[in-house]
């Protein structure tokens, strides 16, 4: 059991004959009381400090544990957005990757078309082009032929004509 400033002070010695003076025993132990009291109320603030800092610690605590849990859960989510965005990258790319092999296998195709129908079109032109030249060449043969001179050197006939009166009122 601890001692108390109340048990210094009720404290009675017994009284011996050259015992020590009174008055300096009393003086020490009323000292003794006040230093006491003060280490007893050092010591009281001090377990409520301590107290209060091991609340607060254990409040702290609590935040940085939920904080760890926290910044764990940020960091798997930010791992499970970063691989569904380069699985969706992925897709894109894949799409991207089929829709310009489409569209350059139609350009390709239309290309070819384009490229036949280019050869027929030249292969038509010649055509049109070599008929043309022998109408051409065979209207030059007919204007330069022979046929014509013939034709300007000829006299034309008139016509027997009767004297006949062709009456209308006869018919």
């Amino acid at each position: 059991m601890s001692l108390t400033p109340l048990d210094i002070h009720n404290k009675e010695f017994t009284r011996t004959f050259r015992g020590y003076d009174e008055d300096e025993v009393n003086e020490f132990l009323d000292q003794v009381i006040k230093d006491y009291e003060k280490v007893i109320r050092e010591k009281k603030e001090s377990e409520e400090q301590v107290a209060e800092l091991k609340e607060k610690i254990g409040h702290f605590n609590n935040i940085e544990a939920t904080l760890n849990k926290s910044i764990l859960v940020a960091q798997e989510t930010a791992e499970e957005v970063k691989g569904n965005a380069n699985k969706e990258a992925k897709l894109i790319l894949k799409e991207a990757e089929k829709n310009a092999d489409r569209i350059i296998n139609e350009a390709l195709s239309r290309s070819r078309r384009i490229a036949i129908e280019v050869e027929e079109l030249k292969k038509q032109a010649k055509v049109f082009r070599t008929r043309m030249k022998m109408i051409v060449q065979a209207q030059l043969d007919m204007i330069e032929s022979d046929d014509w001179e013939d034709l300007f050197d000829q006299e034309i006939e008139e016509p027997a004509t009767e004297n006949k009166k062709f009456n209308f009122m006869d018919s």
